[in-house]
C-alpha cells in the first residue's frame, strides 16, 4: 500500500486546479464601458435592465428582480408572499445558515423537517407534520445544483394555503422534468456570490411568474417605491437593496460562459461517479432522474452508511487534503447551530427542539464535497482525484 502524504509518503497531487472566479476580456469590456457611460444607478442603468430579461429568460420566468445577495432575496422574497414575524416557515436543516436567518431577519420562525437520506433535500413526505397554524411558507433548497419536486410540494403547499418560495441560490440553469427551477414555485432567489457558477463577488435575484408578488417584491427592494410611481413615492416600507450596475455588467460577461461550464462540469460528474463504482466505501450522492440537468454547483458524495464509524470523516479528510484533493467537509445541521436556535427561543420566548437525525448524521459523519471550480478541471484531473480517494481509503 503507498504510503501516505500525510505520514510522509508522496502526494497524488501537488498541481492546484483550477481557481475562481474565471473572468476576461468580457468582463473587462462591460465594466470599462459601464465606467464610461456614466450610467451607475438609480434610473440611469444600462445593465441591469438587460440582464434581467436575459436571467428571467435563461431561467424561464416571467419577472426577474434583482437585489444585493441571495439572502436578502429569500427575505423580501418571503416579506412579498405576505410572511410576517411570527409565522413558521418550514425549511430543511442541511443548508447554509442563510436559509434560516433570511427569515429570522425580520422576525419569521425556522421550523426544521429532516431531509431524504439520499438527496439530502427535504423529506416531502415529512412536510405536512410539520404544519400549524402559524405556518405560512415553505423553503425547499435546491442543494449542489440538484432540484427538488417543486410540484409534489406544491400539492402539499396548496392544501394548506402556503407559499413556496425556492431556495435556488446554487441552481442556476438547473431543471426538473426539463423545467428551470427558481420559478416553479411561487418566488425563488439566486445568488451571485463569490462561489457561485455564475458570480459578480455577490448579488441574488429574484425570480416569480406572479406579477403581484413581482411588484411586491420589487417594491421592498426599492425602497417602497412602486414600478410605475414616482421617484418619491413610497406605498410601503421598503429598504435599498438594489444590485448595482458594476455587478449587472459582469454577470452579463458570467453569463456567456455558463453553458460551456455546464457542460464541462457535467462530463466530470460523470467521470467521478464512474470511478466511485470501483470504490468500497465512497458513493455518488443519489441523483432523482427527473434532475434532467445538474448544476454541479459542488459534487457531493458520501461515506456509505455502514462504515461511518470504520472511516472517521473529519479524519478522512485530513488525509485526502494532504494528497493534494480539496475535500470539503460541508454544512454543519442547522437545527443543532447554537446560534440560530438562540435566535428562534428569543423571537418565540420558548425553547425549541428539532429532531433531524438524517441531517445530523449525513453532516457529521458521511456527507463530502468537491466545490465547482474544481469539476471545470480536465479529465486527468478528475483521475487525480479518484486516485485519491481510492488511496485514502485504503488505509482503512
Amino acid at each position: 500500500m503507498d504510503k501516505l502524504a500525510i505520514d510522509g509518503g508522496l502526494p497524488i497531487r501537488t498541481e492546484p486546479f483550477p481557481t475562481w472566479p474565471i473572468f476576461g476580456e468580457e468582463e473587462e469590456m462591460n465594466i470599462l464601458e459601464t465606467l464610461r457611460s456614466g450610467k451607475w444607478g438609480g434610473t440611469n442603468r444600462r445593465c441591469l435592465p438587460d440582464l434581467e430579461k436575459k436571467f428571467a429568460a435563461l431561467q424561464g420566468a416571467e419577472f426577474a428582480i434583482p437585489v444585493v445577495n441571495g439572502t436578502m432575496g429569500l427575505t423580501v422574497a418571503l416579506q412579498a408572499a405576505g410572511v410576517k414575524p411570527g409565522d413558521e416557515v418550514i425549511m430543511p436543516p442541511y443548508t447554509f445558515i442563510a436559509t434560516a436567518t433570511a427569515a429570522l431577519l425580520f422576525g419569521a420562525i425556522p421550523v426544521f423537517v429532516d431531509i431524504d437520506e439520499s438527496t439530502l433535500m427535504l423529506d416531502i413526505d415529512k412536510v405536512e407534520d410539520a404544519i400549524s397554524s402559524r405556518t405560512k411558507a415553505i423553503i425547499p433548497v435546491h442543494l449542489a445544483g440538484a432540484t427538488i419536486n417543486i410540484p409534489k410540494l406544491k400539492e402539499v403547499a396548496r392544501k394548506h394555503g402556503l407559499a413556496v418560495i425556492e431556495d435556488a441560490a446554487q441552481a442556476v440553469g438547473a431543471e426538473w422534468e426539463q423545467n428551470r427551477v427558481g420559478a416553479l414555485g411561487d418566488l425563488g432567489s439566486c445568488s451571485f456570490q463569490s462561489g457561485k457558477n455564475i458570480t459578480a463577488g455577490e448579488g441574488g435575484m429574484i425570480l416569480t411568474n406572479d406579477k403581484q408578488l413581482a411588484e411586491n417584491a420589487w417594491s421592498i427592494a426599492n425602497v417602497g417605491r412602486i414600478p410605475e410611481g414616482a421617484w418619491y413615492q413610497h406605498e410601503r416600507i421598503g429598504w435599498n437593496l438594489r444590485m448595482t450596475e458594476f455587478q449587472s455588467a459582469i454577470l452579463l460577461a458570467q453569463l456567456t460562459r455558463l453553458e460551456e461550464q455546464f457542460d464541462k462540469r457535467e462530463k466530470n460528474a460523470r467521470i467521478l461517479n464512474e470511478s466511485l463504482k470501483d470504490i468500497k466505501g465512497l458513493v455518488p450522492v443519489h441523483r432523482d432522474p427527473r434532475v434532467n440537468r445538474h448544476a454541479y454547483h459542488m459534487y457531493m458524495f458520501r461515506i456509505e452508511k455502514d462504515l461511518d464509524e470504520q472511516i472517521p470523516k473529519d479524519d478522512f479528510i485530513r488525509k485526502i487534503n494532504a494528497e493534494g484533493i480539496p475535500v470539503l467537509a460541508g454544512y454543519h445541521s442547522l437545527n443543532t447551530n447554537q446560534a440560530v436556535i438562540s435566535e428562534i427561543e428569543k423571537w418565540t420566548g420558548e425553547a425549541r427542539k428539532y429532531e433531524c437525525p438524517i441531517s445530523e448524521r449525513a453532516s457529521k459523519n458521511q456527507i463530502l464535497w468537491l466545490s465547482q471550480s474544481v469539476l471545470l478541471g480536465e479529465e486527468k484531473d478528475m483521475h487525480d482525484i479518484s486516485d485519491g480517494l481510492r488511496k485514502v481509503v485504503a488505509s482503512y
